[in-house]
C-alpha cells in the first residue's frame, strides 16, 4: 500500500451534505480541489501521481431527520451512480474505495431503492455502535430520556386513536372472489389493522375548541423575533433544531407553561456556561417532553416530531446512563413508527418502523419485567405493533409472527387485573395478528386463537363501559368466523358471523359511528350471500339470506355516500357489483315467485349498481371487464324475463358510449 504524505491522506473522510446529498459528487469535488501529488519525477524521468485515497462518507444517519424530499434525493443519486457504474464511466472515484457509514435502516433502504449500488458491494460490516464514527456525535441514533407520564400517553392514545372504522382500529375486512360471486378486491390480506393503544395519537385536532383560541393568542406573542437574529443567538445548539422549533412557535399545546423558545435559551445559557452533561441532558430532555405534550394532543406534524427526536437525541449525548433510558427509548421508537404514519408518506417509511423496532428492542434490553413489568409489557405491546406494520413492507409471515410474540410476552405481565382495559386493548392486538398470520399459514389453528383473543377482549371491552370498542371486536370476530367457514363447519360459522355482526351494529351507529356501521353492513351483506350459494342451505331459506344481503348492502351504500372526506376501508365500487350479483340471483332463483313488475324492478336495480361500479372501474381493465360481463349478463336476464321490450328497457338505461362494446356480444 502506497504510504500517506502530510499533504495527501490515504483515506478521506467526508460528511455528507444534507441540503444536496450527493455523495459521488462530493467525492469528485474534493478531487478537484486535492489532486493526486506528483512523486519519483526526475530530470529525465515524469513522476507519477499517487494514488485516488479511499473515501468514506459519514452522517447519513443524519438525513432521517431531514425533509422527506432529500431523503429520496440522496437514493436518487445513489441510482445515478448505478447508471455510471454500469457504464463505465471515466469517474475517477471508480479508481478509489468508498466506505458508506449507515445506519440499519438506511441498509435495507439502499437494498431496496438502489439494488444496482448495492450488488456493486464487497462487504457489510456491522458496529454496534454509532453509523458515524467520532466519539461523540451530537443527534446519534441513541437515546435518552427525563421522567415522562407513560401511562397518560397509554391512556390518551386508548382515548383518542380512531382511525377509519372503529375505535382504534380498522374494521377486519374481507375479500372475495369466486366465479360470478361479489368481490371485493381492495382489502385482500389487509384488515384488521391492530388496535394502536399506546402510541401516540396520530393527527388527530383537539376536541377542545379553546385550547385552539389559546394557539392563535400565543402565535402573535412569540413569532415577532427575526428568525435570522435567533439562529445568530444560538451558536451551541444545532441549526436544524432551532429552525424547527422557529417554525412550530405559532402553536402550543394545551397546559404547555413554557414557550419552547424560553427552553432554547435555557440551553444555550446552559452550554455557554459549560454546565455538567448531566444538567444539559435536562434541558434537551425538557424541549423534547414539550413537544411531545403537543403530539400527545394532535400536533403531530413533521416538524413537532422532528423536534422532539432529535432534542431526545441530543439528551441521550449528554447522559447516557439515565434511569429513564428505557422508557425514552419506547418514546422515540413510538415518534418513528409516527414519522411513518405522518403524512406526506415517504417511499422510506420501512426504514422508520425498522428504526422504531431498533428503538423498542433497545428499550428492553434495559427494561427487567420482574422489576418494571408495566413499562416492560407496554414497550412489548408497541413492539407488536411495529412488527404488524413492518409485514405490509417485507416478510409479512415472519414479522406477524413476531408481533404475535410480542404481544403475547406482553400479556404475560399486563395481567386483567392490574390493568383490565390495557389487557383487553392487548388481547385485540393478539387476535388481529393472528387473523394476519391466519392468511400464511396455519389458518384455521391461527384463526381459532385469533377468536380466543378477541373473546378475551370482549371480558372487558364490555358494552356498557366501552360500547365502541366492544362494537369494533364483533365486528373483528364475525370476521374471523367468516374465515374460518372457508375451511370448516360452513354453515355454522357463517350463522355465528351473522349474529357477530348483527351485535356489533348495535353499536356501530349510523348516528355514532356511520364510516364503521357502513363497513359492518358491507360484511354483513357478504356473509349473508355466502350463507344463501352454501350446498347446505335448504333452499327454501336461500331467498331469505338473498333479501337479507340486499339490505345490508344498500345499507352499507346509502351510509358510504352520504360520507364525504372520510376514508373507507371497503371499496364502495365493489360492493355496487356484489348487490348488483344478488339482486340478479334473487330474480333467477327457483324459488323466487315475484310478479313480472318485481322481477323488473330487481333486474334494473341489478343493472343500476353494475353501471355504477363500472364508472369506478375505468383504470382497473380486469374488473372493468368482469363488470362489462355482468352488465351484458343482466341485459340478458331482462330478454329471458320479459322478452324484447324488457331488453329494450334495459339498453336504454346504458350509456350511449358502452353500447359499442356490449350490442356485438348481446
Amino acid at each position: 500500500m502506497e504510504a500517506s504524505t502530510s499533504a495527501y491522506p490515504r483515506l478521506v473522510t467526508l460528511r455528507l451534505n444534507l441540503s444536496d446529498p450527493n455523495p459521488i459528487a462530493q467525492i469528485n469535488q474534493w478531487l478537484i480541489n486535492y489532486p493526486p501529488p506528483i512523486v519519483g519525477g526526475t530530470k529525465d524521468t515524469p513522476g507519477r501521481p499517487l494514488p485516488i485515497p479511499a473515501f468514506q462518507i459519514v452522517g447519513v444517519e443524519q438525513l432521517t431527520r431531514q425533509p422527506v424530499a432529500a431523503q429520496r434525493l440522496f437514493l436518487h443519486y445513489l441510482r445515478l451512480t448505478e447508471q455510471r457504474i454500469s457504464t463505465q464511466e471515466s469517474n475517477r472515484f471508480l479508481e478509489s474505495s468508498l466506505l458508506l457509514w449507515v445506519p440499519r435502516p438506511w441498509l435495507h433502504a439502499i437494498q431496496q431503492s438502489a439494488p444496482q449500488f448495492w450488488r456493486c458491494r464487497t462487504g457489510v460490516f456491522t458496529f454496534a455502535g454509532e453509523p458515524t464514527p467520532t466519539a461523540k456525535t451530537k443527534g446519534s441514533e441513541r437515546f435518552s430520556s427525563q421522567e415522562v407520564d407513560l401511562g397518560n400517553l397509554e391512556e390518551s392514545i386508548l382515548n383518542d386513536a380512531i382511525l377509519p372504522g372503529g375505535v382504534g382500529s380498522e374494521d377486519v375486512s374481507f375479500d372475495f372472489q369466486p366465479t360470478e360471486q361479489p368481490v371485493n378486491r381492495s382489502h385482500k390480506k389487509k384488515e384488521p389493522k391492530p388496535l394502536k393503544s399506546e402510541l401516540l395519537a396520530v393527527g388527530l385536532p383537539s376536541d377542545e375548541p379553546a385550547s385552539r383560541e389559546t394557539s392563535r393568542e400565543t402565535s402573535s406573542e412569540i413569532s415577532n423575533a427575526p428568525e435570522k437574529s435567533a439562529l445568530e443567538h444560538f451558536t451551541h445548539i444545532t441549526k436544524e433544531l432551532v429552525e424547527l422549533v422557529l417554525a412550530t412557535l405559532d402553536t402550543r399545546a394545551e397546559g404547555e407553561t413554557t414557550s419552547p423558545q424560553v427552553i432554547l435559551e435555557e440551553i444555550e445559557e446552559l452550554h455557554s456556561q459549560k454546565a455538567v452533561p448531566e444538567s444539559l441532558a435536562l434541558g434537551y430532555q425538557k424541549l423534547g417532553n414539550l413537544y411531545r405534550l403537543r403530539i400527545e394532543q394532535g400536533q403531530s406534524n413533521l416538524e413537532s416530531l422532528m423536534v422532539a427526536i432529535i432534542a431526545y437525541q441530543e439528551a441521550i449525548t449528554y447522559d447516557e446512563v439515565s434511569p429513564q433510558v428505557p422508557d425514552i427509548l419506547n418514546d422515540l421508537g413510538t415518534l418513528y413508527w409516527m414519522l411513518y404514519r405522518t403524512p406526506p408518506n415517504s417511499e422510506e417509511g420501512q426504514s422508520y418502523i425498522e428504526q422504531a423496532i431498533e428503538f423498542y428492542q433497545l428499550s428492553l434490553k434495559l427494561v427487567s419485567p420482574q422489576t418494571n413489568p408495566e413499562t416492560y409489557a407496554r414497550v412489548q405491546n408497541n413492539l407488536g405493533t411495529a412488527y404488524g406494520d413492518l409485514a405490509r413492507f417485507s416478510s409479512p409471515a415472519e414479522n406477524w409472527q413476531s408481533a404475535v410474540a410480542a404481544y403475547s410476552e406482553a400479556l404475560r405481565y399486563r395481567t386483567p387485573d392490574m390493568e383490565p382495559l390495557k389487557f383487553a386493548a392487548c388481547q385485540n392486538n393478539l387476535g388481529t395478528a393472528y387473523w394476519h398470520l391466519a392468511q400464511y399459514n396455519l389458518p384455521v389453528v391461527h384463526l381459532k386463537k385469533a377468536i380466543t383473543a378477541y373473546n378475551f377482549a370482549l371480558v372487558y371491552y364490555t358494552p356498557n363501559q366501552e360500547p365502541l370498542k366492544y362494537g369494533m371486536i364483533q365486528n373483528n370476530i364475525g370476521t374471523a368466523y367468516w374465515n374460518l367457514a372457508q375451511y370448516e363447519h360452513e354453515c355454522e360459522h357463517l350463522r355465528t358471523c351473522i349474529g357477530a355482526y348483527n351485535e356489533a351494529l348495535k353499536f356501530r351507529t349510523p348516528a355514532n359511528q356511520p364510516a364503521a356501521c357502513s363497513a359492518t353492513q358491507n360484511n354483513l351483506g357478504t356473509a349473508y350471500w355466502h350463507l344463501a350459494n352454501q350446498v347446505k342451505t335448504p333452499k327454501e331459506e336461500r331467498y331469505e339470506y338473498l333479501e337479507q344481503c340486499i339490505k345490508s348492502y344498500k345499507e352499507a351504500l346509502n351510509l358510504a355516500h352520504s360520507l364525504s372526506g372520510i376514508t373507507l376501508s371497503f371499496d364502495v365500487f365493489a360492493t355496487h357489483n356484489n348487490l348488483g350479483l344478488a339482486y340478479y340471483q334473487l330474480v333467477t332463483d327457483a324459488y323466487y315467485d315475484g310478479n313480472k313488475n318485481e322481477r323488473s324492478q330487481h333486474l334494473e336495480a341489478s343493472l343500476e349498481n353494475h353501471l355504477q361500479a363500472l364508472n369506478g372501474m375505468s383504470k382497473q381493465p380486469e374488473t372493468y371487464q368482469t363488470t362489462l360481463s355482468y352488465i351484458i349478463k343482466t341485459i340478458r336476464e331482462f330478454h329471458n324475463e320479459l322478452g324484447i321490450q324488457g331488453q329494450n328497457l334495459a339498453l336504454s338505461k346504458v350509456p350511449g358510449s358502452l353500447l359499442p362494446e356490449i350490442l356485438p356480444k348481446l
